[in-house]
């Protein structure tokens, strides 16, 4: 055997160990790298944009939303926001909130008038309302893990286990769609609404599941061995994780891409912007933007 041929099947057996990987160059340039907008925070979360692509995120010890808008302005949106932890815009452009200080899912208008969705379930406070996903006929899927809070006075759960939940459109009650993750957090579905992605971050994983007609899930599969803060996609069908930087996978879960955030700690992103191609993401106290050559889909 040639030095060659050994050097070559040594190679191979390294990207193999290691799980090396190519970066796809078909989602962002070689030399294109996240841009430090701001970090002027206490820990940031719930990336989400709107139908303009300007960008709100939240503060959530500071008790903030924040606007980043498609000219590069930022400024306070809501001053006593709830304790805002995941977001999400409906399609009639109000800001549906997971508002962790009491629990609450709220709906935020463009005005700032807020409605209170969800308080309790069963006449039991939620565990702590984190991530949101609004579906195209205005239902909302809800995780619901228990973090606890200092500012709560309670100091356990009130409910039996850490679940996922569906509010259909004009209802007051949810239901419960998945009752068997460790805890869900990260959560977003599919643009034509077939599919929802949600995160077992404990159990380090990605689910996949069918959507059916009437909300409920159905056809569990694992997308992916890893687990994520807060999720979103692509005009690909891409899924992009966080936790460890920003971690790309291609639709059938094959990993393709990694961007490096220099923070300790990426909770959430999504994609803003005037074309929506510009990565925006929520990382411990900062925020940061990436140019990309792709779409989002929010």
């Amino acid at each position: 055997m040639t030095n060659l041929k050994k050097l070559s099947i040594a190679f191979v057996f390294f990207i193999a160990a290691n799980n090396v990987f190519a970066q796809d160059t078909t989602l962002f340039s070689t030399d294109a790298k996240p841009q430090l907008i701001s970090k002027q925070f206490s820990f940031t979360e719930g990336a989400s944009a709107d139908k303009k692509g300007d960008v709100f995120f939240t503060d959530q010890p500071n008790d903030k939303i924040w606007e980043y808008d498609t000219d590069g302005k930022l400024s306070i949106f809501m001053d006593g926001a709830g304790r805002a932890n995941g977001m999400y815009f409906d399609k009639k452009g109000n800001l549906i909130v997971c508002a962790d200080q009491k629990n609450e899912l709220w709906s935020i208008t463009p005005k700032k008038a807020v409605t209170v969705l969800l308080r309790s379930f069963e006449g039991h406070l939620f565990n702590g309302p984190n991530d949101v996903w609004v579906d195209n006929n205005g239902g909302i899927y809800l995780t619901d893990p228990y973090y606890h809070r200092d500012y709560w006075t309670r100091t356990k759960t009130e409910l039996d286990g850490e679940k996922v939940y569906y509010l259909p459109k004009n209802a007051k009650v949810p239901v419960i769609v998945a009752s068997d993750l460790k805890r869900p957090n990260g959560i977003v579905g599919t643009p034509d609404g077939k599919n929802l992605y949600v995160a077992d971050i404990d159990g380090n994983k990605i689910y996949k599941y069918t959507i059916n007609p009437d909300g409920t899930l159905t056809d569990k599969t694992l997308f992916t061995n890893q687990g994520s803060d807060g999720m979103t996609l692509d005009e690909k069908g891409n899924v992009y994780l966080v936790g460890r930087g920003v971690s790309i996978y291609s639709p059938d879960g094959k990993k393709i891409a990694q961007i490096p955030i220099p923070e300790p700690w990426t909770a959430n992103l999504c994609f803003g912007g005037k074309n929506k191609d510009v990565l925006f993401i929520t990382a411990s106290k900062a925020i940061y933007t990436m140019q990309m050559k792709v779409k989002g889909v929010e």
